[in-house]
């Protein structure tokens, strides 16, 4: 019942997590309802973003500079790091504003059952970057799950013997959890309640 070109632009905004039909028409049309500027400013930010943002080269955090704003900052914990799966929790993690180590961004959690190995998450530059940087402490800041523990337990296993600690954020983080939907109280007291894996 739409033109083509508005049911496309529906069809695009339906792509974005927890967008329904509703949603993604009302987008649309307060698109169709923007003035020059704001269009304009829309269409830049969306091309800015695909062809600026990349991992950085150090920790793999999202940035649009060779070096992210943490691993350039020389005033962070550099023998701290926090292993993530995801670059939306080192922001989440930064929005907090009580961690002053470092980060390192994984390439998602091993799953056997999805054909997804510890060398398809990027696990050897992580080890690489504990040796290099003199890590002394890793902190697993990964999904409560059975990917997640299945995860913890191989990264503590790859580390064992270069006398690094290993741990992980305490209770309050419930089990099946996405990380980005915990409100920042839970993830506080987790992250200062953190624990030795054993």
């Amino acid at each position: 019942m739409y033109p083509e070109s508005l049911k496309n632009l529906i069809d695009s905004f339906q792509n974005f997590p927890g967008i329904g039909e509703k949603t993604a028409e009302r987008m649309a049309f307060a698109v169709l309802n923007f003035d020059d500027d704001k269009f304009l400013l829309l269409q830049e930010n969306l091309e800015d973003v695909k062809n600026k943002i990349h991992p950085c080269k150090v920790c793999n955090t999202l940035t649009d500079e060779d070096l992210c704003t943490i691993c350039s900052n020389n005033f962070r914990d550099k023998e701290t790091l926090c292993v993530v799966e995801d670059s939306k929790i080192v922001f989440l993690f930064e929005r907090l504003g009580t961690y002053k180590g470092m980060y390192h961004v994984i390439n998602g959690l091993i799953s056997p059952l999805d054909n997804i190995n510890p060398e398809d998450i990027g696990l050897d530059k992580l080890l690489d970057r504990i040796k290099q940087d003199n890590i002394k402490e890793v902190i697993l800041a990964l999904k409560p799950s059975v990917e997640g523990e299945i995860t913890a337990r191989y990264i503590k296993k790859i580390v064992e013997g270069m006398n690094v600690l290993v741990t992980r954020l305490a209770s309050g983080v419930p089990i099946g959890a996405d990380m980005e939907y915990i409100d920042t109280l839970t993830l506080e007291r987790a992250l200062e309640d953190r624990k030795e894996i054993s």
